[in-house]
């Protein structure tokens, strides 16, 4: 019998973040290798699992991302991966979705919540059948092990403790 998998499409998909700056602004990154799959024929029932290389983030800026994966933050020599395995998939309304999973990052794990947007399926030029997702959702990074920050002289601090997660993912259907 077939099985189908949906194996994401990294050349059509963007996991990123942002995080406020100086309690003013906000600094954008993103995690350039990751690997995910949706198991099954049907999204919606299917498990998903998403594994990221924490030491592939970027924000553009060289000293910030190797501050980033430092153990100040993510310790990439130590922890690898950022790992996240749904729960569940429920359909709010028409395309919008929560999905539900476990968020490993430091080998802390947390229950997450996303805002999902289905983004439709339909075949590339060479009959590839895809599907997208739009996926949103807010952690907060010091629930994670990611602790650290700086005072500012006028009150607050650097970085903010909310972290706001956006994915555009396309996934290619394969047939074993």
């Amino acid at each position: 019998m077939a099985t189908t998998k949906w194996v994401i499409d990294p050349t059509h998909s963007d996991i990123g973040f942002k995080v406020k700056h100086l309690m003013i602004s906000n600094v954008k990154g993103n995690f350039t290798n990751y690997e995910a799959s949706i198991d099954g024929e049907d999204f919606s029932s299917a498990p998903i699992t998403v594994t990221i290389e924490a030491a592939s983030i970027s924000t553009q800026n060289t000293e910030r991302d190797t501050h980033l994966k430092s153990a100040d933050f993510f310790d990439v020599e130590t922890h690898k991966s950022i790992i996240f395995k749904s729960s569940s998939l429920t359909k709010v309304d028409g395309d919008e979705y929560k999905l539900k999973g476990l968020l490993s990052i430091k080998n802390i794990s947390k229950e997450v919540d996303l805002n999902v947007e289905y983004g439709g399926t339909n075949k590339d030029p060479w009959g590839n059948e895809k599907l997208a997702f739009e996926i949103t959702g807010k952690i907060n990074r010091k629930d994670f092990g990611l602790n650290w920050n700086a005072a500012l002289e006028t009150g607050g601090v650097l970085v903010g403790d909310e972290v706001k997660l956006v994915a555009e993912v396309q996934f290619v259907k394969q047939v074993s």
